[in-house]
């Protein structure tokens, strides 16, 4: 009892989403994340930065537990993700097309989901409705499985399927990738209304500076499996930013 009460006063006094303790990820003998304390508040928006091969990808992988750590822990509302299935039901994700069910067309794909979830039709249609604008024409309707999307279109399927359940926590992965201009812009107006959800974290990595500082209240940069900065978006952050990545 005495460790439950404890629990409930750190989540309420602190409101922390995800905790990293001691967090390292080696393959083949050669370390390729090393985070050693690490700390994302509910409610924000937090942009993750660095080039090919940083490490970013490994990270949000070992927050969605999807790899193994080598050593070190994940928490998410304070319960590591390796023992624990409680955060899967408050969270959306959404990393690369294996995300996808690629024989099935979205909209067989979508409705796999909502029942999944437990959403009723009515939630599928309002869903449909709330992404319209998001899909301009391109998803729905066109009887083609997933696979034979273009990759922009899949990357607009992952996105919408991440966002479907309005999760508490979102974790999307060079979600610009592949979109045309006009779903570049319609996806970061969908990411800002989120950023000013006090209810709603947001973790994104981008090799897009400019969208990155855009969408995200704190951005970090990883540096050979490092976080090396740590910054709060202000002004002059894309400036910062680009004069790091020109060295």
């Amino acid at each position: 009892m005495e460790e439950l009460i404890k629990v409930y006063l750190l989540k309420t006094l602190f409101q922390t989403m995800i905790q990293v303790n001691n967090l390292t990820k080696q393959y083949a003998g050669v370390k390729v994340l090393d985070i050693e304390n690490f700390t994302i508040n509910k409610g924000e928006s937090f942009g993750l930065v660095g080039n090919n091969g940083a490490g970013k990808t490994t990270f949000f992988r070992l927050i969605l537990d999807l790899i193994r750590a080598s050593s070190g822990t994940v928490l998410i509302n304070y319960e590591a993700v390796n023992k624990s299935i409680s955060w899967k039901m408050i969270t959306g994700s959404y990393l690369d097309q294996r995300f996808l069910i690629d024989y099935l067309t979205p909209e067989e794909y979508f409705e796999f989901l909502s029942n999944v979830h437990g959403l009723s039709k009515g939630d599928l249609e309002k869903f449909y409705s709330e992404f319209d604008t998001f899909f301009n024409g391109e998803i729905l309707g066109k009887k083609k499985y997933i696979r034979d999307l273009s990759k922009g279109n899949q990357q607009k399927v992952g996105i919408a399927a991440a966002l479907m359940t309005k999760p508490e926590l979102l974790i999307l992965d060079e979600p610009f990738n592949g979109l045309d201009p006009s779903t570049q812009i319609r996806l970061k107006n969908i990411l800002n209304e989120k950023k000013n959800d006090p209810n709603v974290t947001v973790l994104v990595s981008s090799h897009d500076l400019k969208h990155v500082t855009d969408v995200c209240g704190r951005i970090a940069v990883l540096d050979k499996g490092r976080i090396i900065h740590d910054i709060t978006t202000s002004k002059d952050t894309l400036v910062e930013l680009e004069n790091y990545f020109a060295v």
